[in-house]
């Protein structure tokens, strides 16, 4: 495939935003495709996939490229000419693999590189691309399993939407789409995935709320929470509130739905995206000290604490996430969720039920933490059921969730 100078610098830029300035992924991208109007699909396909990969196999390009740091321009060329070499071979793709006679790529060698591909691929920390302590950490806890979960969160995500039952229903969007480019998720009725992935937010569908982007695995907690219309639900974790919306569909408009976060940006964009949807019970309340919570102690009948956490269970959606994750973070993180599932659990009145989730891998985010909390308030609480959902088995994005019910 011919490479275009023009396409590639824009890549090397966005990657020096990602890498050197820390900015987050997908704002890099979006920000990028919106620069340039001129793009076509083609061009825009070209860019985000090449990106996305790019930052999805750093550590396995940068051994192939045998480069330690990569911090000047000139490396980032090489990364990027390194990917073109390698891309081929790694996603099986009927290509070849020449670099043009460009003097950014001078001093590439196709042969060198392809030999320490082919190094590269005996080590797995390497091979799949993590940090060592992430490999580490994931076959501590997981053990088996790490390796097959860890190979899936390589594979690009699929791209699924919910479909929002207050404003349309499964059989109109197939329509919107076409029976032949969607497929349904069985065990998920509102989850629909688009065979080919497409910015839908200029669609006149998007924009009369009849769906919303959502993995099919995101799309199981509301469902598990055991929700009726006329409940108190809150939404105590809520950020830019996916999983609000849902839940506000899941009652048929009839209740209360109240969404908290310790960042006002999201619960305003919760507040734009709830218009779209025709949701009518939702409030949302800024989270700015204990006093928040202590005003709601048991006033819910459902209560969702979808907890801030490591993330690895969705490194599909944000590959960068695994670059930018220190050790210490998980230590800290993890007292932040027992903070939250320990205090903000009293804002479930007796009867009521309370989902803990988290899109993690570990079970030290996730099970132990339920585990504890049984333990140590198990005069009050039991829990009911849990589940986690695998990447590798069932193809959704890596979530746990327990259902717990308040008996006293």
């Amino acid at each position: 495939m011919k490479l275009y100078k023009g396409l590639i610098e824009a890549t090397v830029h966005a990657l020096q935003h990602i890498f050197s300035d820390k900015q987050q992924a997908d704002r890099v991208v979006e920000r990028l495709l919106k620069s340039n109007p001129k793009w076509g699909a083609r061009d825009r396909a070209f860019l985000a996939e090449n990106i996305y990969e790019i930052v999805r196999w750093w550590r396995l390009i940068k051994f192939s490229a045998h480069m330690e740091k990569v911090t000047q321009p000139a490396n980032f060329w090489k990364i990027v000419g390194v990917w073109q070499i390698i891309k081929p071979t790694h996603l099986h793709l009927e290509t070849d693999n020449i670099l043009p006679e460009w003097a950014e790529f001078e001093g590439i060698n196709t042969e060198t590189v392809l030999s320490r591909y082919q190094e590269a691929l005996k080590v797995r920390k390497i091979s799949q691309s993590v940090p060592d302590w992430i490999d580490e950490i994931g076959e501590k806890e997981l053990g088996e399993k790490w390796e097959k979960e860890l190979t899936a969160l390589n594979n690009q995500a699929p791209f699924v939407l919910r479909v929002n039952t207050l404003k349309s229903d499964l059989k109109t969007v197939i329509s919107v789409f076409g029976e032949d480019k969607v497929e349904t998720v069985a065990e998920v009725p509102t989850a629909l995935v688009l065979k080919k992935r497409q910015n839908v937010a200029g669609q006149d569908s998007y924009k009369k709320g009849f769906y919303e982007v959502q993995d099919a695995g995101s799309q199981l907690i509301a469902t598990f929470m055991d929700l009726h219309p006329g409940q108190t639900v809150i939404d105590a974790c809520a950020g830019a509130g996916g999983k609000t919306l849902q839940i506000a569909a899941a009652l048929q408009n009839k209740g209360r739905v109240i969404s908290l976060d310790i960042e006002n940006f999201k619960l305003e964009e919760l507040q734009k995206r709830a218009t779209r949807n025709g949701v009518k019970i939702l409030s949302t309340g800024l989270i700015k000290s204990d006093k928040t919570i202590k005003e709601l102690i048991d006033t819910a009948d459902r209560l969702l604490l979808d907890v801030p956490c490591s993330g690895l269970g969705v490194l599909r959606r944000n590959p960068d996430t695994k670059w930018k994750l220190q050790p210490t973070f998980l230590n800290t993180i993890r007292n932040t969720q027992w903070n939250i599932l320990s205090t903000y659990s009293k804002m479930v009145k007796r009867g009521g039920k309370m989902v803990y989730a988290t899109c993690s891998l570990l079970p030290s985010e996730s099970e132990n933490q339920v585990t504890r909390f049984v333990m140590e308030f198990g005069d009050r609480w039991r829990l009911i059921d849990e589940r986690r959902t695998s990447v590798a088995d069932e193809g959704y994005d890596g979530f746990y969730m327990a259902l717990l019910e308040r008996i006293k």
